[in-house]
């Protein structure tokens, strides 16, 4: 039998006390990928912007729109949701 505690047993894990908290901490160090947009194809609705869980999706001077990089995890979820599938994830590079 194990002697690790159950999962009940354990706190809870970095829970979120203030929305939009994460802009106060560079987080983007330790994302595996990383959003691109295809303007081309953007119709710049702002969904992705509306999805982004780290709110670090920001409208540019001409429209379109572009992760900030300091904060974004690289969690695809704007790729996920994007109607015209303009955003593509690519892999970082070392």
């Amino acid at each position: 039998m194990s002697s690790l505690p159950g999962w009940k047993a354990l706190p809870p894990g970095c829970p979120v006390q203030t929305p939009l908290s994460a802009a106060n901490n560079h987080t983007g160090s330790w994302r595996s990928e990383r959003p691109i947009w295809n303007h081309e194809q953007c119709v710049q609705c702002g969904v992705c912007d509306m999805f982004c869980p780290e709110a670090c999706i920001k409208q540019t001077a001409e429209g379109f729109y572009e992760a900030n990089l300091d904060y974004c995890k690289g969690c695809g979820i704007c790729k996920q949701e994007c109607p015209t599938q303009c955003i593509s994830m690519k892999q970082e590079e070392e």
